[in-house]
């Protein structure tokens, strides 16, 4: 949503957000430092929407250029005039186009941060093993991947499924355990494995829903409310499903040689 559809009377979107995922401003420093250690010189981001994350990397290295990609013009539209204001439009570029066989890299350093699905046409959870495999093509040997990756943290119930996502099943992702042997199995090594915690889930979702939910408060009358009402609702009954069941784990790739 632009600032224009905001002042036309438009809910604004996502402006609370960061980063598009349940990441603390700690963990994304202690994980800009990590994956800088190795001075990469070109970053790529799968499925990047504005690239927050390869923004802060590229201002620590200032030899890197980046390339983000994503299929969300608005999101991309962020990113830019992000690395505008920040004097690193002459490094990065943010390209609207499918990640599917991407010719883009390799790179010494990926992004895929809740993004697999990007990489493959593979129904879940077998896009998990053809992303990783495709995130090897794409790195350089020395290089680093950073992937974050949904996990679950146990079981979820019947129940617990039935209010989130449609058809959702236990069979939509792998425990930790099982995500970290295809990672081993698809040519990589864990430097470092880590998973959001609480305080950064709840950050993320009620950031996601907040300018929607103070607009609605604002404006009962408007012709989108009913729409705009429908919408977080639902949302808020997802994620009160998926609270504390729904792990999002950010692993730290070697490439194997």
């Amino acid at each position: 949503m632009t600032d224009t559809d905001t002042a036309n009377g438009h809910p604004p979107r996502l402006t609370r957000l960061a980063f598009h995922g349940p990441l603390s401003e700690t963990r994304a420093n202690n994980l800009v430092q990590r994956l800088t250690r190795t001075n990469p010189t070109t970053v790529l981001d799968i499925g990047c929407g504005w690239g927050e994350l390869m923004l802060r990397v590229l201002a620590e290295a200032p030899d890197a250029t980046g390339v983000g990609i994503d299929v969300k013009a608005e999101d991309l539209a962020r990113g830019r005039r992000n690395a505008e204001a920040r004097g690193l439009a002459q490094r990065v570029e943010f390209i609207e186009e499918s990640a599917i066989g991407t010719a883009r890299g390799p790179a010494d350093l990926v992004l895929c941060v809740g993004a697999s699905q990007a990489l493959s046409t593979a129904r879940t959870p077998d896009h998990t093993t053809e992303a990783l495999l495709e995130l090897r093509r794409l790195v350089t040997d020395g290089g680093r991947v950073l992937l974050g990756e949904g996990f679950w943290q146990r079981t979820p119930t019947s129940a617990e499924l039935s209010g989130m996502w449609p058809e959702a099943a236990v069979t939509d992702h792998y425990d930790l355990a099982t995500l970290l042997d295809l990672v081993v199995a698809a040519g990589f090594r864990p430097e470092w494995t880590e998973t959001a915690n609480l305080d950064e889930w709840e950050e993320f979702e009620s950031a996601y829903q907040a300018d929607k939910e103070t607009w609605l408060a604002q404006n009962p009358g408007h012709p989108l409310a009913a729409e705009t009402r429908e919408d977080l609702d639902r949302h808020r009954a997802q994620w009160m499903s998926y609270r504390g069941v729904l792990g999002l784990a950010y692993l730290t790739l070697v490439p194997a040689v």
